[in-house]
């Protein structure tokens, strides 16, 4: 079960959560890494924990100010990237090109998706796993395997060989069992830890049960 801790721009401190959840990952064996603000990527990856780039742009070096140069963050030490997250939304041509960008530069990918139907045309474009996250759920606690457990299973359906996430109000170590027993390999999220008021005890109880 892969955990990915997304910290959005959160008012939390990235490298304190960062060096919880590698101790977390080194005592329990679980797969968690971390998603700070581009700017923090750095610090974090010098934590020991897998990092992750929140977004990177479909671009190559060359004039393009603002963007997000998936090469800059893999030198900060980002290994993966999520592309099209519900806060970030981006046109199916521009998702392609993100692809394009972090295979080009050694970066692991999920794209994100709402629905069954998303998730089965970004699986198509052969990113490392999808992750399905229904917005309406993002940040309630309550997950979609209880919301709608059939946008899990019919996700994994139309994801056919891709590996599936599932985000959105995942908080307890109940829904990470309950995300893997409907076919997903791994969850997003974010408030549950980064908005937490004890993040390693969120943490630990989060993966117990799968560890």
């Amino acid at each position: 079960m892969f955990v990915l801790i997304n910290l959005k721009a959160y008012p939390c401190n990235p490298v304190e959560i960062a060096s919880i959840a590698a101790d977390v990952a080194a005592e329990t064996g679980v797969r968690i890494a971390v998603a700070p603000q581009a700017a923090d990527i750095d610090a974090v990856a010098e934590t020991g924990v897998e990092t992750w780039a929140q977004h990177v742009s479909g671009v190559e070096h060359g004039s393009h100010t603002g963007s997000t140069l998936a090469e800059a963050v893999s030198r900060a030490g980002a290994e993966g990237t999520l592309l099209n997250h519900s806060e970030n939304r981006l046109r199916l041509a521009d998702i392609d090109a993100g692809l394009q960008a972090a295979e080009r530069a050694g970066l692991e990918t999920i794209v994100c998706a709402n629905n069954p139907r998303q998730i089965a045309a970004a699986a198509r474009l052969d990113p490392d796993a999808v992750a399905v996250e229904p917005p309406e759920l993002i940040g309630t606690g309550t997950p979609v395997s209880k919301a709608d457990p059939d946008v899990v299973t019919d996700s994994v359906e139309a994801a056919s060989d891709t590996a599936v996430l599932c985000g959105a109000g995942i908080s307890t170590g109940e829904d990470l069992v309950a995300a893997a027993d409907l076919g997903a390999e791994g969850v997003l999220l974010a408030s549950g830890v980064a908005k937490a008021e004890d993040p390693r005890a969120a943490l630990e109880s989060l993966v117990d049960p799968v560890a």
